[in-house]
């Protein structure tokens, strides 16, 4: 079991961004076959959710946690069951700068996976 990324860290601290960027990475050589296009996909879906209205965003953050679920499961891709829980409790806050961490971090996940 992997431990959780701490959401208040993640929106005060880049290094720890960075970090758990790394951790979710390294997880996913050593766990998954995750593929690259099912990642850039889901990035895609994340920025759009960002830039929705702010009436639409929080509804829109709810769908794609539907979605990474989704494809973790037909994928097997265990090593993101920790950003499935992030994303939900970055739901729950329904702030714009916790989106963006979120965004931020799976950009850096995408990065440095490539």
């Amino acid at each position: 079991m992997h431990p959780e990324i701490d959401l208040e860290k993640l929106v005060g601290d880049s290094l720890y961004l960075d970090n758990q960027a790394h951790a979710v990475v390294a997880r996913m050589r050593d766990m998954d076959s995750g593929t690259r296009s099912q990642l850039r996909r889901m990035y895609s879906a994340i920025r759009r959710a960002c830039r929705a209205a702010e009436a639409d965003r929080q509804h829109q953050f709810v769908m794609l946690r539907a979605r990474l679920a989704y494809t973790i499961a037909r994928h097997q891709l265990r090593s993101l069951d920790v950003l499935e829980k992030l994303l939900l409790q970055v739901t729950r806050r329904n702030e714009a700068r916790s989106y963006e961490r979120f965004r931020d971090l799976f950009e850096a996940i995408v990065a440095y996976n490539e």
